[in-house]
C-alpha cells in the first residue's frame, strides 16, 4: 500500500481514537497529578524554561514508552555522556509514572518532556523546536508521523533495543502492508538476539540495518552500587515494621491483578513449614497499593504499605505471619531482589506476556515464573535450557515450587549462578549502543564538538 495512504488512513483515524481515550485520560491525569503540564506539553506547548533548556542545541532526543522504558533509556544516557560529554538530551515519555522517574534525572544537560500525541501539526511543532541531531526510540515505540516528519526534516531516527514478542510479530504479520512502508524508515534498528534479525526484516527493515548489541535490559553494568544502597534503606524499613530477624523472604515481584492473592496464599501455606517465611510485594502498577491493601485485609492478612493510605509507623515487636508487605514505589525493585531468598516474577500467572526476569537472576537469587512469559520468550527458553530459571505449567504448582527452594536453597543458587553466566553475554550492551547511536544518529545529524569528536 502506498505511504501517503496509509498516513491518510492513520490520521483519519487517530483523532478518533484521541477523542475516545480522552475521558480516560482526564481520570488517570487528576489522580496522579500534573494534568496541566502533562496536557499542555503533549500538545506541543513547552514552558520558556523548557524551551531554553534545550533549543538552539542540537539535542538527541530519545523517546520512552513507560517506566521500564525509561530506566532503559537512562542506562543509555550514562554512556551517551561519556562519549559525547556536550550533547544535550532531551527524554520524553509516555507515562505520568514515567515522567515522575526520567524528571529525578533531570539536569542541565537533560530535559524530560511529555511526548507530544502523534498528530501531524504537533508532532512537527515538537519537531521544530526541538531540533533534534536524532531521534532515539526505546524497544518499540515507533510513531507513524513523529518518525515519517523526522525523515523530512533529515533527522536520523533509530530504534534501540528493539523488542517485538511472537504476539506483536503475529499481530503486526496481519496488517503488513501497512507496516512495512513506516519500519522502513527507520535509519537503524538494534536488537538484543540474533532471532530478532528476521522478524525485523520481514517487517521493512533492511538487514544491513540491523545490529545485534545484545539487551540493554540485561546489561546491569554499573547498577548494582545504587541497587545495594538502596537496600540498606528497604532493609530498615522492614525491620521497623515489624519484619523478624531471622526471616527468609519471598518477594513477588511487579505482580498484576490475583496474583498477589496467589502468592499470600501460598505463603500461608508454606509457614507451617518454614514459620519465618514472609512475603513482600512489589506490584507492578505502585498506584495498585490501597486496592492490592484491600484485597488481601478481606482474605484475612494484615497489609502494610511502603507509602501511602495504611502505612504505619516503627513496631517495637515482631508483625504476626499474616503481615504482607506491599512495596507500592518505583524505582527499587532491583534493590529488593538483593533481600529475597527467592522471586516469583509477576504477569506470569495472571496475565499474558511475563515481566523481566533477569534482573533476580542477576542479583544471584533463584527465579520462579508461571506460564505466560512470552514477552521473554527467547531468554526464557534459554535459561530454562540451562536450568538458570524454573517456569512451572500452572499457578497451582506454585506452592510445591517455593517448598523445593526452601528445603534446597543450594540448588536455587546453583540454577541462579547458571542464568547469570547465560546473561553475561549481555554485559556492555548500553555502552554498544551509545556508540552505535553515536555512529549513526549524532555524527549523522548534527555537527558534533569537539569533545564529542573525541
Amino acid at each position: 500500500m502506498p505511504r501517503a495512504l496509509i498516513y491518510l488512513i492513520y490520521n483519519l483515524l487517530l483523532p478518533v481514537v484521541l477523542v475516545l481515550g480522552l475521558p480516560s485520560f482526564l481520570i488517570k491525569g487528576f489522580r496522579r497529578g500534573g494534568l496541566t503540564r502533562n496536557f499542555r506539553q503533549r500538545l506541543g506547548f513547552f514552558s520558556n524554561e523548557t524551551l531554553a533548556s534545550f533549543q538552539s542545541k542540537k539535542p538527541l532526543w530519545i523517546h520512552a514508552v513507560s517506566v521500564g522504558e525509561v530506566f532503559l533509556a537512562l542506562k543509555l544516557i550514562e554512556p551517551l555522556r561519556s562519549a559525547a560529554p556536550s550533547r544535550h538530551i532531551v527524554l520524553s515519555t509516555t507515562t505520568t509514572t514515567g515522567y515522575r522517574i526520567a524528571a529525578e534525572k533531570a539536569s542541565e544537560s537533560l530535559t524530560v518532556i511529555h511526548n507530544p500525541v502523534d498528530l501531524p501539526w504537533i508532532a512537527w511543532s515538537v519537531l521544530r523546536k526541538i531540533d533534534p541531531c536524532a531521534l532515539v526510540l526505546i524497544e518499540a515505540e515507533v510513531w507513524p508521523n513523529l518518525v515519517g516528519l523526522a525523515k523530512r526534516r533529515g533527522i536520523p531516527v533509530l530504534l534501540a533495543n528493539a523488542r517485538l514478542s511472537p504476539r506483536s510479530e503475529r499481530r503486526y504479520g496481519k496488517v503488513h502492508g501497512l507496516i512495512h512502508p513506516i519500519f522502513s524508515l527507520l535509519d537503524g534498528v538494534s536488537v538484543p538476539f540474533d532471532e530478532d534479525i528476521g522478524r525485523w526484516s520481514s517487517l521493512g527493515v533492511p538487514n544491513e540495518r540491523i545490529l545485534v548489541t545484545g539487551s540493554v535490559k540485561f546489561d546491569n553494568a554499573g547498577h548494582a552500587t545504587s541497587a545495594e544502597t538502596l537496600q540498606k534503606e528497604l532493609a530498615d524499613w522492614l525491620t521497623d515494621t515489624g519484619m523478624p530477624a531471622s526471616r527468609s523472604i519471598l518477594i513477588g515481584g511487579s505482580t498484576h491483578e490475583g496474583e498477589e492473592i496467589l502468592l499470600a496464599t501460598a505463603t500461608r501455606a508454606l509457614q507451617v513449614e518454614f514459620p519465618d517465611l514472609r512475603l513482600v510485594l512489589v506490584p507492578r502498577h505502585a498506584e495498585r497499593g490501597n486496592e492490592i491493601a484491600a484485597h488481601l485485609r478481606d482474605a484475612g492478612f494484615d497489609p502494610i504499605l511502603r507509602m501511602g493510605a495504611h502505612r504505619v509507623g516503627p513496631t517495637t515487636h515482631e508483625a504476626t505471619p499474616e503481615r504482607v508487605w506491599i512495596a507500592n514505589t518505583t524505582g527499587e525493585l532491583r534493590s529488593w531482589f538483593l533481600l529475597a531468598e527467592i522471586v516469583v516474577i509477576g504477569k506470569s500467572f495472571h496475565g499474558f506476556g511475563g515481566q523481566n526476569p533477569v534482573e533476580p537472576i542477576l542479583a544471584g537469587r533463584p527465579v520462579v515464573v508461571g506460564p505466560h512469559m512470552e514477552n521473554f520468550a527467547e531468554v526464557v527458553q534459554e535459561l530454562r535450557r540451562i536450568g538458570g530459571l524454573r517456569q512451572l505449567d500452572r499457578k497451582e504448582a506454585l506452592t510445591a515450587a517455593i517448598r523445593e527452594l526452601l528445603l534446597d536453597p543450594g540448588t536455587g543458587l546453583a540454577m541462579a549462578a547458571r542464568g547469570a553466566e547465560a546473561m553475561a553475554r549481555h554485559a556492555g550492551s548500553a555502552e554498544r549502543n551509545a556508540h552505535w547511536i553515536i555512529d549513526n544518529g549524532i555524527g549523522r545529524g548534527g555537527k558534533m564538538g569537539a569533545k564529542d569528536a573525541s
